[in-house]
């Protein structure tokens, strides 16, 4: 698994049946994803339950997958 880079944007954009979520870091790089409607609802309620938590020591670590 390489290093974890610096997001500096996010795009959404619906792709036929699925949304299509691009990632840009702060080297110039982009990484694009195809998503469902369920992956998104997903990843809104993480981020959520994320936002509405105490702030954690940082590890250093990744986070655990979901």
């Amino acid at each position: 698994m390489s290093a974890a880079q610096k997001l500096t944007r996010i795009l959404a954009t619906r792709t036929g049946p699925d949304v299509e979520l691009a990632f840009v870091t702060e080297d110039g790089r982009t990484t694009r994803v195809l998503v469902s409607e369920d992956q998104v609802d997903r990843l809104v309620d993480e981020l959520e339950d994320i936002l509405n938590s105490p702030a954690e020591g940082d590890s250093g670590e990744p986070p655990a997958a979901a």
